[in-house]
């Protein structure tokens, strides 16, 4: 399902520059499409392959203002920043540089009738239901279905799991073109009500409304400025906590590039206007801090976890009190004063609270802390650190146990351990995928789980621990609607190269089962950053293109990640964030050395952080690549920080502000690395550039700055036969929400790009 990130690793969730494919964890469904990564070809006699053939010579790009006056010193280095004019989203000549590239991108994308057919045939794939695990709450349960093309996913409502079920809430009814998204939820502990945030055009942004889970009515209060927020209610019933930011000048929707800032924590009681809210917490020295909030399973405490970057949190915690109102705000006690690890809250029993945390364990590990005796000597472990697995995520369920998920080679391993003591009760059966997405409460003897692999949508499985003999039982199969298709007519390979200073690297490779292995298209799709695993899930796409181009797809795990614990992560962070784009580089040199594919048939693609990876890579490899295909983009390393909640990137790329931080952006940033060819080894891949107007995790500024200096570099370069084309989509932001119907035409349009642009056999769209 197109859900959000929910839950502990919300301290992350919020800062990091979220990828566009999905590989959720837990309840923190992360929202990324279905890989509407790759596709191409069409026969070379065809008109649309004749038009691609000669691009530069038919596509005359735009030519943006340089503007030679402004310029900025870093640490005794002046560098000119010509088109810093297209950071303001509002003027009219960014508008029309804008225009001047969507009238170029689209004709090149759409003439013909080869994106007519990838947009025909990718419809009728799509349309097939999609369901979430179902959710207990109070007196009923909740499941998340999408009938195949509603731009977003409905909420529906049951008495029991074999009852009726009634739309709960529809955001399909909220705007026209499904532009309006539900991004978030939390039921009172009751189950009477359910706090939801919508989020407009893909914005950040949200704004939170309460609807009776009775009647399916909304109250009347709407809260808004919220952003990066968690929803906590107080175990009273009364209300909850929530997040929001201080009025700012200019636009609140999305658009903007100003830095958030002076986030405070609010009280809200139900019943009443936003503005009756309680302020309970606010740092005011510490303008980039966000909090996070949860009620502890007691009721007893609000935990906050307090972020400031996309790694790493402290812990205060403060006393409730279910017999008094909260009307001022609340005195709180630091547990850990150190931004030096990442601590998820659990559960708790009593005084003693459970969190996961990499503090001295960099693959995670469970303790124990007694907030009436919280020295750190006094902390307990109650489930080691592995030796190789990475503890993924943890939560309590029936009662006194915890359902605990590992990753174990790029895989997911699903467990049941205890509470009081920690150790093992039972491991669940998987095959090689996912664990995305799971429901379950400590209330409660039920757990459901949702396991989902590069060729298996989804299988939702339910398990009663008051049956403990029993198996897991098949609750719902997610089924596609691909004629013919048979998972045992594709081969999923884990294999591990060699990086270029010999770090082993894994990466899968799917595709269709044959004797021998000969050169194909291929799409090699990478990310690489802020502790992000990239696991084993499903990408429809994906299994287009290779069903339809008997084609390769290629995951390569590099470091950044989370794959092999904080260790990976560090390994391709800061001053070794080389070590990301090296790791990528050498996957294609592994696809091609192994005939996979040919250079001129190897295509890349990343999105968010994984923009970046594309746009590095382009330039210092440009021999290695056919296409590349760069989504919502970090471009301009040496001003990222500047800009809506950039700054929080900065543990994971470093500060520009820092001498030694700069010089090592400095030679990576794709803005200031632009090369004009100077020889057919140095001639750009053809190039598409992909952002969106309401995209406030990482601003559209970087690409249209990107794309800018690109065009200028070649365009009168002889080299220079490969397109590079810039597309801006409107009312659309980073991913997150997007409603179906323009990941429909996202993925169309990608796949038509890397069809004009690789040398692919024919192919019957």
């Amino acid at each position: 399902m197109h859900t959000i990130f929910q839950g502990p690793l919300l301290v992350r969730r919020f800062c990091q520059i979220i990828v566009p494919k999905a590989l959720p964890r837990h309840h923190l469904h992360r929202n990324l499409p279905f890989n509407y990564n790759r596709i191409r070809a069409m026969s070379s006699t065809t008109d649309d392959h004749k038009l691609a053939a000669l691009p530069t010579k038919l596509i005359k790009y735009p030519v943006a203002r340089k503007d030679e006056t402004v310029s900025e010193d870093f640490h005794g280095t002046e560098i000119k920043d010509v088109y810093r004019w297209l950071e303001d989203p509002d003027s009219a000549e960014t508008e029309a540089f804008v225009n001047a590239q969507n009238n170029i991108s689209q004709p090149f994308l759409e003439s013909g009738e080869q994106w007519k057919k990838i947009n025909a045939k990718l419809t009728k794939l799509w349309n097939y239901p999609k369901y979430g695990s179902p959710m207990r709450y109070g007196d009923y349960y909740y499941y998340y279905k999408n009938t195949g093309l509603q731009n977003q996913s409905v909420l529906y409502q049951q008495k029991s799991l074999d009852g009726e079920s009634k739309v709960f809430l529809d955001p399909n009814t909220l705007s026209d073109d499904g532009t309006v998204a539900l991004s978030q939820k939390e039921f009172s502990d009751d189950g009477k009500y359910m706090a939801y945030g919508l989020s407009e055009s893909g914005s950040d942004w949200i704004k939170i409304f309460i609807r009776d889970a009775e009647t399916g009515k909304d109250l009347g209060e709407v809260l808004e400025k919220v952003k990066f927020s968690e929803i906590s209610w107080t175990k009273d019933n009364k209300g909850f906590f929530y997040g929001r930011y201080p009025d700012q000048d200019g636009k609140t929707d999305g658009s903007e590039t100003k830095q958030n800032e002076n986030q405070k924590l609010y009280y809200h009681r139900i019943g009443e206007s936003q503005d009756k809210d309680t302020l309970v917490v606010e740092f005011p020295e510490e303008p980039s801090w966000r909090i996070q909030s949860t009620v502890s399973d007691c009721g007893k405490y609000l935990i906050l976890a307090i972020v400031k970057d996309c790694r790493d949190n402290i812990v205060f915690y403060a006393n409730l009190k279910p017999d008094e109102e909260i009307n001022s705000k609340l005195s709180v006690t630091k547990i850990v004063e150190k931004f030096e690890a990442d601590y998820d809250y659990i559960t708790n029993e009593g005084s003693k609270v459970y969190f996961r945390t990499n503090k001295n364990a960099p693959n995670y590990r469970v303790i124990v802390i007694d907030f009436e005796n919280h020295q750190e000597d006094k902390w307990e472990t109650l489930i080691a650190e592995h030796k190789s697995d990475v503890l993924d995520w943890v939560k309590c369920v029936d009662g006194d146990k915890l359902l605990v998920c590992y990753i174990r080679d790029v895989k997911s391993v699903l467990q049941v351990n205890s509470l009081t003591d920690g150790s093992l009760v039972r491991v669940f059966d998987l095959d090689i995928g996912t664990i995305v997405g799971t429901s379950g409460e400590k209330r409660y003897s039920e757990i459901f789980y949702n396991f989902s692999s590069f060729l298996n949508p989804g299988s939702i499985y339910r398990y009663d621990f008051k049956t403990p003999d029993q198996p897991p039982t098949l609750f719902r199969e997610i089924k596609l609607n691909l004629e013919g298709f048979r998972r045992e007519d594709y081969a999923v390979e884990q294999i591990f190269y060699s990086s270029k200073d010999g770090t082993k690297v894994p990466m899968f490779i799917i595709r269709k089962k044959r004797d021998t292995i000969e050169p194909r298209p291929c799409l090699l799709y990478g990310y690489g950053g802020f502790n992000i695993s990239m696991l084993p899930s499903f990408g429809l796409s994906g299994l287009m293109f290779i069903d339809t181009f008997d084609g390769v797809l290629a995951y390569p795990n590099l470091r950044g990640g989370g794959e092999y614990g904080e260790k990976w992560h560090n390994g391709g962070r800061l001053l070794n964030k080389q070590n990301v784009f090296d790791d990528f580089q050498t996957a294609g040199e592994y696809l091609i050395a192994n005939k996979y594919t040919t250079k001129d048939r190897l295509a890349i693609q990343g999105g968010s952080n994984g923009g970046l990876l594309v746009g590095s890579c382009i330039n210092q490899r440009p021999d290695l690549f056919g296409a590349a295909v760069a989504q919502v983009g970090v471009m301009d390393m040496l001003r990222f920080h500047k800009f809506t909640i950039g700054h929080a990137w900065c543990s994971d790329y470093g500060n520009p502000s820092e001498k030694e931080h700069f010089e090592n952006l400095y030679k990576f940033s794709p803005l200031h690395n632009v090369h004009t060819p100077k020889g057919a080894d140095k001639e750009y891949p053809s190039t598409l550039i992909l952002t969106a107007d309401h995209d406030d995790r990482v601003s559209p500024l970087h690409s249209l700055k990107f794309i800018a200096a690109l065009q200028e570099a070649v365009r009168d370069s002889e080299f220079q036969k490969n397109p590079v084309l810039l597309r801006v989509y409107q009312k659309a932001g980073h991913g997150a929400g997007k409603p179906t119907s323009k990941r429909i035409e996202e993925a169309t349009d990608i796949l038509t790009f890397l069809s004009k642009s690789l040398n692919v056999d024919a192919v019957n769209v």
